[in-house]
Formats: C-alpha cells, sequence, structure tokens
C-alpha cells in the first residue's frame, strides 16, 4: 500500500481518508489509477454515507469493491451498519491490491457463471444456525461476526489461530477464486503447482476432517506457512497467496514511509530474477523490527509466523505469478523453463 497526496494541496492522504485534514477537501479514491479526485470533480459511490466507502463511482453509481456484492447484512439488525462498514474497509484494500496487480476483478454476467467475483456479506440468522466464512466459484461469503473484535479474537483462540483478520479472510479467500483463475486451467503451471504443494484432487472434506481432528503433523513449519496450510494443497496456496498479499502491502508502505525496506516491485526492476530472495530478506528484516516494537508496547507479534526456505518456494510461486502482471507483462512464472 502506498500513501497518496491530496488533489488539492498536496498534503498527506491515506488509503482510508475520505477528505484531506489540512485543506478540508472531501476525496475519493479511483484505484484504478491509484489516486485521489477532489469529490466535486468525481462521483463519490453510493455507499459513502451507508458505509463508509471513500471510492469514486464507477458503473451504476458503486465502487470498483462495493459493485462486487451480492448480498449485504441487514441494516435494520443493530450493530450490522457498524460491521458492514468495517468489513468493506478490509475488502476495499483487498480489491486494490488486485487491482494493482493488474488481476481481473470482474463481477458476475450471471449469477451461475464461474468467473466472476461476488460476496455474500451475511450475519448469522436470528433463528440460529452459522455462516460459515468461504468460497466456491468466485463466490465468497464472509460472516460480518467477524468484524466484532470480541467475536473474532473468541474464534481465533478457539481455532488455535496465532492471526485473524478481516483482511487475512478476504485475501485467503480470494487466493482459491484467483488458483482457479492462474492455475488450474494451465498445465504447466498446474504442474509447478503440484510439485511445491501437492496434489489438490486429494479429497478435500476428509483432509478437512482430519485437520480438525487430528490437528497438523508436528512438523508442519518445516513445510507450510500456517498450520491450517498443512490440511490440504488449496489450503497450502491460499495461505501463500493471502500471506504474499500481506507481505507486498507491508513492504510498500515501508518504502513509502521510508523506511529501509523495498517493496517487491522495486527490487525486481533492479534486481532481476533475484528479486524475490532479496524481498524476502527485506521482509524478515521488517518482521523482527516491528514483531520488536510490539513486545515493547505489551502486543502480540504483528506478524507470528516463521517462513521455512519450503514455505518460501511456495510465495516465490505466488510472486511468479504476479511480478509484471500490472505492467502488462509476461508473468515470471510463464518465463522459467
Amino acid at each position: 500500500m502506498k500513501l497518496f497526496s491530496c488533489p488539492r494541496c498536496g498534503a498527506r492522504l491515506y488509503f482510508e481518508n475520505s477528505r484531506c485534514l489540512a485543506c478540508g477537501t472531501a476525496v475519493a479514491c479511483l484505484p484504478r489509477e491509484a489516486r485521489f479526485a477532489p469529490l466535486d470533480e468525481t462521483a463519490g459511490c453510493a455507499n459513502r454515507e451507508a458505509a463508509a466507502c471513500n471510492w469514486a463511482a464507477e458503473a451504476g453509481g458503486l465502487c470498483a469493491a462495493c459493485r462486487l456484492n451480492r448480498t449485504i447484512p441487514d441494516l435494520a439488525v443493530p450493530g450490522n451498519a457498524a460491521r458492514w462498514a468495517r468489513v468493506e474497509a478490509a475488502k476495499r484494500r483487498a480489491v486494490y491490491a488486485l487491482i494493482a496487480f493488474g488481476l481481473d476483478v470482474a463481477g458476475k454476467a450471471h449469477p451461475d457463471a464461474e468467473i466472476g467475483l461476488a460476496f455474500d456479506l451475511l450475519a448469522d440468522p436470528p433463528q440460529g444456525g452459522r455462516v460459515l466464512t468461504g468460497h466456491h466459484a468466485g463466490l465468497i461469503t464472509l460472516n460480518v461476526a467477524e468484524a466484532d473484535s470480541v467475536e473474532r479474537e473468541r474464534m481465533r483462540t478457539a481455532m488455535g489461530e496465532p492471526y485473524r483478520t478481516l483482511l487475512g479472510h478476504f485475501r485467503h479467500e480470494l487466493g482459491h477464486y484467483y488458483w482457479e483463475r492462474l492455475v488450474r486451467d494451465d498445465s504447466a503451471r498446474l504442474a509447478r503447482f503440484r510439485a511445491l504443494f501437492g496434489d489438490e484432487r486429494a479429497d478435500y472434506a476428509a483432509a478437512l476432517r482430519r485437520h480438525y481432528e487430528a490437528g497438523p503433523p508436528v512438523d508442519w513449519q518445516e513445510r507450510h506457512i500456517s498450520a491450517y496450510a498443512a490440511s490440504h494443497p488449496w489450503e497450502d496456496w491460499a495461505e501463500s497467496w493471502a500471506h504474499y498479499l500481506h507481505i507486498a502491502d507491508t513492504l510498500e508502505m515501508a518504502e513509502a514511509l521510508g523506511l529501509p525496506f523495498a517493496h517487491l516491485d522495486t527490487v525486481v526492476e533492479a534486481e532481476g530474477s533475484g528479486g524475490f530472495e532479496a524481498a524476502l530478506s527485506r521482509w524478515l528484516a521488517l518482521g523482527e523490527t516491528v514483531n520488536a516494537l510490539n513486545r515493547c508496547m505489551g502486543l502480540a507479534d504483528l506478524y507470528p509466523f516463521v517462513i521455512s526456505p519450503a514455505a518460501a518456494g511456495k510465495l516465490r510461486f505466488v510472486h511468479a505469478l504476479l511480478a509484471g502482471r500490472a505492467a502488462g507483462a509476461q508473468p515470471e512464472a510463464d518465463r522459467e523453463a
């Protein structure tokens, strides 16, 4: 994520800003142009008030992120409006990264179509039952209860997870969708995927049942970025995809703030095919730094993960798929032998 500038006075704007705090100009983000514009020169998203959306409108009065919604929570239920706003804030950050990487972020032309993204943002029904966060054929369902920090922390503890955020959910589920778009139907990429992650044709339901009943293998950290990644090759991929986006976003912000850690794209341009390794080294240094700072404040580690050589190889695969895509170049994955 980068820093932005006010189009009127040049003061710093953050991704979440809807108004310049220096000159008072109301602004809207144009994600496809990676800039902000004055609200009096562009139309704001129709959800600007209802969901605190600070993006500019596209077709139908909705922004590039809001127009992907198929269902939103019932706003008549107390608390759902605030939950929805927090969910949308995380979704915008996730969608912005997809656009920046040059990925297709199209909605579904038909409700039964596999290609195209849609979101069901749902609350648990009052009569009982539980909405499960997940992905199927481009439809991503998210339980808006995850927007409540107390509930999310309860779930994180119950699941034995070191990290659980709305943004993490979106990045993980989007990883499932882009596996279908970028890997599944390309025989060369699929072969490389299977060599790294394993054969995704293994029984998925049985693998998850085994994971929840017995837990991950004792040596999972030697091969995976998280315990959940050890459950099945699809989850290993989705976790690796999400972590790559975590790393790319944070390194870019570190660079924008003038910290001595470069963004992956900058490193790739400067150092060619060795760019990923250099960027990973910078990430490990930054991760150690922010974790130590968090501990000084009595907080948990910001990045509570260990990246083994095997996990780094999986991140490298994601990098190879995305590197150069935003500029229209052939992805590194297709230039590999």
